[in-house]
């Protein structure tokens, strides 16, 4: 299982990358790994306010569909729109190409109340 150093991780399965106020968000590999093949995504629209918590997009799988929530508050500045045609995207590369969304943050400090890679890896169950 994948946990990138250089990440924040929310308790809900999401990785937050911020840089310059922009944080980027997607679903962690254990998450996809745990939905299995992706067959569909259903993103926010551009424009979208969501507070820290907040159901903001959709994954579906063979298995089961799951919520994605803001692991962060802002407003959606940008969509992977890759995803509405690939969305095996997320298998493939959860942290790279399979992003699914980006906030412009309104309070950079709520990376704070997120975990670090260690203590996010000790959340995940041993695979």
């Amino acid at each position: 299982m994948a946990v990138p150093q250089d990440l924040f991780y929310a308790k809900t399965h999401e990785w937050v990358s911020l840089e310059d106020g922009i944080a980027t968000i997607g679903i962690t590999d254990f998450a996809q790994s745990q939905l299995s093949d992706l067959t569909f995504v259903e993103l926010p629209e551009v424009g979208t306010e969501f507070e820290s918590g907040d159901e903001a997009a959709v994954v579906e799988s063979v298995k089961a569909a799951a919520d994605v929530y803001a692991p962060v508050a802002g407003e959606v500045v940008a969509v992977n729109s890759n995803l509405e045609d690939a969305p095996e995207l997320i298998n493939k590369d959860a942290f790279g190409s399979g992003w699914l969304f980006k906030l412009r943050m309104a309070d950079e400090s709520e990376v704070d109340d997120l975990m670090d890679a260690d203590t996010y890896e000790e959340l995940c169950p041993s695979a």
